[in-house]
């Protein structure tokens, strides 16, 4: 019933869990982080830089479950400092301004590697 999905194109789990799940016509993705897909490491020092390294990881794993950021329902995102609120907004807007999914952000005392942004996604599958 359930499926899991890993993409080649994201980075590997750093813990034990898969880029995302299917459930019927369903997709949740666990949280990326801005990681380099090919090298594991930490791409940027700025929200932008880092916000778009990770749009881009979440689009390897819709792709590869053959959903979209059009197909999104509902977008978490983490902030470490809301004081880049506006800059990551600017990212967000680009990758799923358009879909204007349900969307929740906080900011949160530490992230994984102490990246500065982390986005999970629900989508359907078309």
């Amino acid at each position: 019933m359930k499926k899991v999905v890993n993409s080649p194109r994201a980075p590997k789990a750093v813990g034990p869990y898969s880029q995302a799940q299917i459930f019927k016509d369903l997709l949740f993705t666990s949280g990326q982080i801005p990681l380099d897909p090919e090298t594991g490491a930490v791409v940027g020092n700025d929200v932008k830089t880092q916000a778009q390294r990770v749009f881009e990881n979440l689009k390897a794993v819709l792709d590869e479950a053959g959903a979209s950021f059009d197909t999104v329902l509902k977008a978490t995102c983490y902030l470490k400092d809301m004081e880049d609120f506006v800059d990551f907004n600017e990212i967000y807007a680009h990758y799923l301004g358009e879909s204007l999914p349900a969307r929740s952000c906080f900011e949160v005392a530490r992230l994984p590697k102490d990246v500065l942004c982390e986005v999970e996604l629900i989508a359907y599958i078309k």
